[in-house]
């Protein structure tokens, strides 16, 4: 049998189609900006998203952390969710290597951060506080994408009090998808945008932020300062490219079978499905049965990420067939009958 892997959309492995063309890619030095397809990858994003430039970088946390480093200096203060990605799951790199400090606000069950709470969370102007400068959204966040017009609201928000507006938009495709919107619908009320390409799009490597002439030559002196600088990176945005041409529309397919798996798990002992979106479904299983699911989901080839608490997230992506969602069901469902 061979590997089941559940512990992520990261996990992708690209496919013969996508190598090709990551072969075939010509290259340059794009610390010189010289490579013709990285350049083209970040022209082409930029016009369909609604920006005036992009940056490749190697990975979605380098995007996040040197966009936040252009949008605010030295003491300056960000709002984020207090479960985001930026703020959780990110070294504190905003606060360690930018000195920007975090203002986090706990999420509501929709992934939304409360506007109202937002805005109370802006410091006055006093020489007692950091400078509130930006507001940091996520989506999609666990899953789930956030509606078009709470997008509308926060933007009328920050525009209100003089904020500038960043997006972690590492599964922005799958929220597209999910809204049956064109990307350009969420991405046109931000500042900035963080997009990842190496999650549900399958593409091996890398994340393109962009943003405005200005934030984007900012940020690009902030790349070479935390090593980011690439070299021949087109083989990297060839397979970037070849994932935005023929791995987009299929993420619908990821949530359908994050849509079936969720139903085969339903109403078992000792597997509680909690949630469901997109492309994630989350159970949770006592901690104290939880060695034994090791052993079972291992014996069968699966792999899953489990932690310390009962919560455990199970995400489909480009190598999960249907297949492999019954055989994870049947699994299961095993598990829970002894």
């Amino acid at each position: 049998m061979h590997w089941i892997d559940l512990r992520s959309d990261t996990v992708t492995q690209p496919t013969d189609a996508m190598r090709e063309a990551m072969m075939r890619a010509p290259v340059g030095d794009d610390v010189y900006g010289e490579d013709p397809t990285v350049n083209a990858l970040q022209a082409r994003l930029a016009d369909e998203l609604g920006f005036e430039a992009g940056l490749f970088v190697p990975s979605g946390t380098q995007s996040n952390l040197i966009g936040l480093m252009a949008h605010c200096q030295r003491g300056d203060e960000y709002i984020v969710g207090m479960d985001a990605h930026t703020y959780k799951y990110e070294g504190g790199g905003a606060a360690v290597l930018g000195s920007i400090q975090p203002q986090p606000i706990v999420h509501a069950p929709d992934g939304t951060l409360p506007l109202d709470v937002v805005e109370r969370a802006i410091k006055p102007v006093d020489p007692h506080f950091a400078l509130t400068r930006l507001l940091c959204l996520e989506n999609t966040w666990h899953g789930r994408a956030l509606p078009l017009q709470y997008l509308a609201d926060a933007r009328a928000l920050c525009d209100r009090r003089g904020l500038a507006l960043h997006l972690d938009g590492a599964r922005m495709f799958n929220a597209a998808v999910a809204l049956g919107v064109a990307p350009r619908e969420i991405t046109k009320h931000f500042d900035s945008v963080s997009v990842c390409l190496s999650k549900g799009l399958g593409a091996p490597v890398g994340s393109v932020l962009l943003g405005t002439r200005t934030l984007i030559e900012s940020a690009k002196r902030w790349r070479k300062v935390v090593g980011g600088g690439m070299r021949q990176a087109g083989l990297l945005a060839a397979g970037a490219s070849y994932a935005l041409d023929h791995h987009v529309a299929r993420l619908a397919d990821d949530h359908a079978r994050a849509a079936r798996l969720a139903e085969g798990l339903q109403g078992l002992s000792g597997v509680q499905v909690v949630a469901q979106h997109t492309n994630m479904v989350f159970i949770d299983v006592p901690v104290e049965r939880h060695d034994v699911l090791r052993s079972a989901l291992d014996d069968a080839r699966i792999r899953v990420s489990i932690g310390y608490t009962p919560a455990i997230r199970l995400v489909t992506h480009l190598d999960i067939g249907d297949e492999d969602v019954a055989r994870t069901v049947q699994v299961l469902r095993a598990f829970a009958s002894n």
